[in-house]
């Protein structure tokens, strides 16, 4: 079986996600849902994340959860943001799902799939594409994941029977507020049409509560096999675009999975953050607004540092009262 195949490095590195914390035992997932109040630790922490969105002129969404040691925060949690390129994380999910039920390998061989010029009159709903280089699907992986191919994207899209089979595989495990309406070429091609900052559109898009919710399901067993999750997670530490924007806000050598998203007025990041004792942190970051990318990075960096931050802190049993009253 191909996923049996990982480099020893690659278990290396997917070791450090599967190691329990050492302050804190792994709960079912049922057993971690968050408690109907917030604690103080998290409304101090969503009070300085709220006082960083503010100063945006767009709509930004921001979902963070503790994995192991409980508590969240959500601002605009439930609002549809545009995925752009982290839907990407699904996509990839859904293959190696199609890989553990034994319809599909990583060392099966596929195109890339490369868009063809549209003069306006032949533009139909989905952007026509055409068969580009072959290469195996752990391949088109890497460059989706790492590198945010929308080719390589596209080819395993097509791989696992279009675009509704990555709807299916989300709403099999349970995830709901998020979807995929458009191939990447199709996402690219009509990039700028809606302005993100004014209008939601629910089209290809995600709630940020939804994405933590995917996040949490990968890396907690939920949405795949441990062999699949170690290939995820291990693919997405070495995401090599948006180095100023969560990485950015985290100290050096922090271990980091992570996807990001770019379209015309919009930047997001999404991922998972190794805490220092051990907790896994899930961060969904969507911003929408017209003061740039540079802009919107340096202000999803600061979200960042306030979520590390805060939530390296352990929960104190003040608060754990508080939250359970």
């Amino acid at each position: 079986m191909a996923l049996r195949r990982i480099s020893m490095n690659k278990w290396i590195a997917a070791a450090l996600w599967c190691a329990a914390p050492v302050l804190f035992v792994a709960a079912p997932a049922q057993a971690r849902q968050s408690v109907s109040l917030q604690s103080q630790r998290d409304l101090a922490i969503e009070q300085q994340v709220s006082a960083i969105v503010a100063q945006s002129r767009g709509r930004i969404g921001v979902a963070a959860v503790d994995l192991d040691g409980g508590g969240q925060i959500m601002i605009n949690g439930d609002m549809p943001f545009p995925m752009a390129s982290t839907a990407k994380v699904a996509v990839a999910a859904t293959y190696l799902a199609g890989v553990e039920q034994g319809r599909l390998r990583l060392d099966q061989s596929f195109p890339m799939m490369v868009p063809v010029s549209e003069s306006q009159d032949d533009r139909g709903p989905v952007a026509a594409v055409r068969a580009g280089e072959v290469m195996t699907a752990q391949s088109l992986m890497e460059l989706s994941i790492t590198r945010s191919d929308n080719h390589a994207t596209d080819g395993l899209i097509a791989a696992v029977g279009g675009i509704g089979s990555v709807n299916i595989w989300l709403s099999r495990i349970g995830i709901s507020g998020q979807h995929l309406d458009h191939t990447m070429a199709t996402l690219v091609r009509d990039d700028g049409r809606i302005n993100p900052a004014t209008t939601i559109d629910t089209r290809t898009s995600s709630t940020p509560r939804a994405m933590a919710s995917l996040l949490a399901a990968i890396d907690r067993g939920g949405a795949l096999s441990p062999e699949s999750r170690a290939v995820l997670l291990d693919t997405m530490t070495r995401t090599s675009t948006g180095k100023n924007r969560i990485r950015s806000g985290l100290p050096e050598g922090v271990v980091f999975a992570h996807k990001t998203g770019t379209l015309a007025g919009v930047t997001d990041d999404v991922g998972i953050v190794r805490l220092p004792d051990g907790r896994h942190l899930a961060m969904a970051i969507f911003v929408t607004g017209p003061e740039g990318h540079t802009a919107h990075a340096a202000m999803i960096a600061q979200i960042a540092r306030v979520l590390y931050d805060g939530y390296s802190q352990p929960l104190p049993l003040s608060g754990i009262e508080t939250a359970r009253r």
